[in-house]
């Protein structure tokens, strides 16, 4: 009985040491697991008793290293500055040169359009389009100030827009409209004359391509409508950077945005062809661009159709380090007073306080 029981024994040890083995047999790989005894705990025990009876040290908290997942990256906002500032001034550019291929009023009717038919002009409206379009622009310019992360915010406005106004210029150039109206007045044509036409790309730059600032008398930039675009990317931009709950900020940004397309067609200053492609091109591309930046699956993924756009190395340039979506974060973007005017000794003295205790 008593050398039963000590096999029994010597058989539990075995399998205590081989786990997880059936029969205690040694696997083929030769590797064995390690074996954790108690030591250890009483180690650690130990040493926390030898640190409570030593209390003249200092502890020093040390912040965990963090990969940023939202740089700023200004350098990056500054090409996709460049990149705008080049396709506006290439509108203007096509613009003076398509000006000379618009057919005479006289000989080219306006087009018919559904909305002229019902819709008689009103002279003002196209003033209000205007004035809609700059408060908003402000408002976006305002808002883009206090955003914390107006760096990444900006250069997709700037992306956008160059991107936007590069379409314009090739649909602008490849199909001439006659003008919508027998009410509009266009400069007369050059007739191969660089000179002027310089002056005219100077003129329209100058004063912004606004009818109000009277630089803007040229035709032929009707398809598709760059007020329209403005209007719908500022308010897109407004809704996306701010907090859902400002509903009544939304509404009054998407009431100026309303109000400035329709009063567009209200004035004849374009077809209804133009105004709507202006708004599903503009729209959609703001969609699509943000919807691969904010789900970083897509942006890897072999599935994801949106990489076959040609725009998308430049996407993955300027997205490349943003690791996640963009949080409505506002801050003042001043500091005051600045780091330099601050006292150096202030969290040495804490640390001398904390060690004369």
């Amino acid at each position: 009985m008593a050398s039963q029981e000590l096999v029994n024994a010597r058989d539990t040890a075995t399998d205590n040491l081989n786990p997880g083995m059936e029969g205690g047999a040694v696997p083929s790989s030769g590797k064995t697991c390690p074996v954790h005894t108690p030591g250890g705990e009483d180690t650690k025990r130990g040493f926390r008793k030898g640190i409570g009876r030593h209390n003249d040290y200092v502890k020093i908290s040390v912040p965990d290293s963090k990969v940023n997942r939202l740089p700023m990256e200004w350098w990056k906002t500054a090409i996709a500055f460049f990149y705008a500032g080049f396709n506006l001034v290439l509108t203007t550019v096509v613009i003076t040169v398509v000006h000379e291929r618009v057919p005479p009023k006289e000989s080219s009717p306006p087009l018919p359009d559904k909305f002229f038919d019902y819709i008689d002009r009103v002279n003002w409206a196209f003033t209000v389009t205007e004035i809609n379009g700059m408060v908003l622009l402000a408002i976006w310019l305002i808002q883009l100030f206090f955003f914390r992360y107006k760096s990444i915010a900006s250069r997709r406005f700037f992306f956008l827009i160059g991107t936007l106004y590069l379409y314009r210029c090739v649909t602008m150039y490849i199909t001439t409209l006659p003008v919508p109206g027998m009410h509009m007045t266009c400069a007369p044509k050059l007739h191969g004359d660089s000179h002027a036409k310089i002056q005219r790309i100077l003129r329209l730059v100058s004063g912004g391509g606004l009818s109000i600032t009277s630089s803007h008398l040229l035709c032929g930039d009707f398809l598709y409508s760059g007020h329209t675009v403005m209007l719908t990317l500022t308010y897109l931009f407004i809704k996306e950077y701010s907090p859902r709950s400002f509903w009544w900020y939304h509404l009054m940004c998407w009431l100026l945005s309303a109000v400035g397309v329709v009063c567009i067609l209200v004035a004849h200053e374009h077809y209804s062809v133009d105004v709507v492609v202006a708004y599903f091109i503009t729209s959609r591309l703001f969609w699509w661009y943000h919807t691969m930046a904010n789900l970083q699956t897509l942006k890897c993924s072999p599935n994801n159709y949106l990489t076959n756009t040609w725009w998308n190395p430049l996407f993955n340039f300027l997205e490349r380090n943003v690791q996640t979506s963009v949080p409505c974060s506002y801050s003042w973007p001043i500091t005051w007073p600045p780091s330099c005017l601050k006292n150096p000794c202030k969290k040495y003295s804490m640390v001398q306080s904390t060690r004369e205790e």
